[in-house]
């Protein structure tokens, strides 16, 4: 084979992989989604209490996500934010699914075509008043809580969680909701 031939294989074979990857979000080694997960009870508004930023959510306040059910069964995730740079509420739209069980909290979600990324529920109170959520790695960790106000419970979780799957506590950013 020759080495021009060999070269576009293996091109052709990196970009399936990374293709493949883009589509399938594997749940980060040291993360263990809840299980006895009820969808119906999540459903609704949460506050965006604390998360890692990220590109997407630099610089946003006030965030929130809401959940619904589609009549396919996926969940309808709207996730807002107000930028305080523009001076308007920025708003994403996507589409959520369970990666095996129902009753699992390990979802993907797309807000761009095929393209999904982890959605790893992995603290839920009992009564669904707060959740703790790792992407598809821990460089992307959310806190999120039915009421804007942070209840010091959840804030000392929400850093014992945070160091549990690799997040430095200081890179939280609790999010100013007011």
């Amino acid at each position: 084979m020759s080495a021009k031939k060999l070269l576009l294989a293996a091109v052709g074979l990196f970009a399936g992989y990374k293709l493949f990857k883009a589509t399938h979000p594997e749940i980060p080694e040291n993360v263990s989604p809840v299980t006895g997960f009820e969808l119906d009870r999540y459903l609704g508004k949460w506050f965006e209490v604390a998360r890692v930023d990220n590109r997407f959510e630099k610089g946003l306040i006030k965030t929130t996500a809401e959940y619904t059910l589609n009549g396919d069964g996926t969940v309808n995730v709207l996730n807002s934010g107000f930028d305080e740079n523009s001076g308007r509420y920025k708003h994403a739209s996507g589409t959520a699914e369970f990666v095996r069980d129902k009753y699992e909290g390990a979802l993907k979600v797309s807000f761009f075509g095929p393209f999904y990324g982890g959605y790893n529920i992995v603290a839920l109170d009992e009564d669904y008043r707060w959740a703790i959520i790792v992407g598809s790695s821990p460089k992307y960790f959310w806190v999120l809580s039915r009421t804007a106000e942070v209840p010091k419970e959840l804030k000392e979780r929400a850093i014992k969680v945070a160091s549990e799957v690799g997040v430095t506590p200081d890179k939280l950013n609790w999010v100013q909701q007011n």
